[in-house]
């Protein structure tokens, strides 16, 4: 018999042989299997999930939300009793009335002074006046003192009057500078009584944001996760109420690092989504993780060991939605999705999905 006639067995052992030899070459995408598509399931739908929570303590009184609700911007999420915010504001706005009159009468105040030393200005020149006419008195009855003519009794008459004179003058300036020192302090403590105003205000700002906070509003619009706070429930500042998801979706693919040569921003990317039948979307590459995942971890590998395996390590790329796709809208953050990207085509940019 020919030595080219081979066993069954031969031949089927064979065929695995090639078999096997071409599944690890399409595995690792050698030649004749080699390919420009890199994949990886490590992917997944992410989005802005916001958690509500309270700025101020109290008793929740409202809760007009229900788990999963759509919702609009501004609509109220929840109430918490604000009747001590109301008279705290109330209050706040009293004690800016009280420092709004005492600047007022410091107002008042300088203008009384300005007139008192108006009127101390005026005694001066009546003063001034006094003390000419005892002078000029003094003066003529010295000489008729000299002639013989008068008496010393007159004479010492004048010199008490014009002395008199002279201390109305110095009692009128200093009037004077009493009335200036004066106007000088109102207006020093004017300083002070602005500044009361100013924090007054402040107070009434405060107390005014407090109340609003009592409120709890949606920021944007979107969907709410299910409500975690009841009516008569008592939450202070950092409670967690609910969470908000707007609309805003991207895809974030976490591929090795041996997959990214050759990716560029603007490339279209395939998503396959599993929870819609891995029916597809298309996206593009938005821009590319700063660092490996693994240095982002809480507990980093310490590869400086003797038993050192090298890994290869993921990096993070995002991936925006392109818009004009009806099942864009049925994603929802943390869904798991498929990523391919074709790194031979040409980056574009597309508008991202709002």
């Amino acid at each position: 018999m020919s030595k080219l006639v081979r066993s069954p067995i031969e031949v089927v052992a064979a065929l695995a042989g090639v078999g096997g030899v071409m599944l690890m070459l399409y595995a690792w995408h050698l030649p004749p299997f080699e390919t420009s598509v890199e994949t990886t399931d490590n992917a997944y739908v992410k989005g802005y999930v916001t958690i509500i929570s309270p700025q101020v303590n109290g008793y929740i009184t409202e809760v007009p939300v229900k788990d999963y609700e759509t919702i609009s911007q501004g609509q109220v999420l929840a109430r918490i009793d604000d009747r001590i915010y109301s008279q705290k504001l109330a209050q706040a706005h009293a004690a800016l009335d009280g420092q709004k009159a005492a600047l007022n009468n410091s107002r008042q105040q300088e203008l009384a002074s300005r007139a008192g030393i108006a009127s101390s200005q005026a005694q001066i020149d009546s003063a001034n006046a006094g003390l000419k006419r005892a002078q000029l008195a003094w003066d003529r009855i010295d000489t008729l003192v000299h002639k013989g003519v008068s008496t010393a009794s007159d004479s010492e008459t004048a010199q008490a009057a014009l002395e008199q004179a002279k201390a109305a003058v110095n009692q009128a300036q200093a009037a004077l500078e009493v009335s200036r020192q004066n106007l000088t302090t109102i207006i020093v403590n004017r300083a002070s009584l602005e500044a009361g105003v100013s924090g007054a205000e402040a107070s009434v700002q405060l107390a005014d944001i407090d109340l609003q906070n009592a409120t709890i509003s949606a920021a944007r619009a979107g969907r709410v996760s299910e409500v975690g706070v009841r009516v008569g429930q008592y939450v202070t500042p950092g409670t967690q109420l609910m969470s908000l998801v707007p609309s805003d979706v991207w895809v974030i693919a976490n591929f090795k690092e041996t997959q990214l040569d050759g990716m560029k921003i603007g490339q279209p990317v395939s998503i396959s989504v599993d929870a819609l039948e891995h029916q597809r979307l298309n996206g593009h590459i938005e821009r590319f993780s700063p660092a490996a995942g693994s240095e982002f971890a809480v507990i980093r590998a310490d590869n400086a060991t003797g038993n050192f395996t090298k890994i290869a390590q993921r990096v993070g790329v995002r991936v925006a939605i392109d818009a004009g796709q009806p099942l864009a809208a049925s994603l929802t953050p943390g869904l798991s999705v498929v990523v391919s990207v074709d790194k031979n085509s040409q980056p574009q940019q597309p508008v991202a999905q709002k």
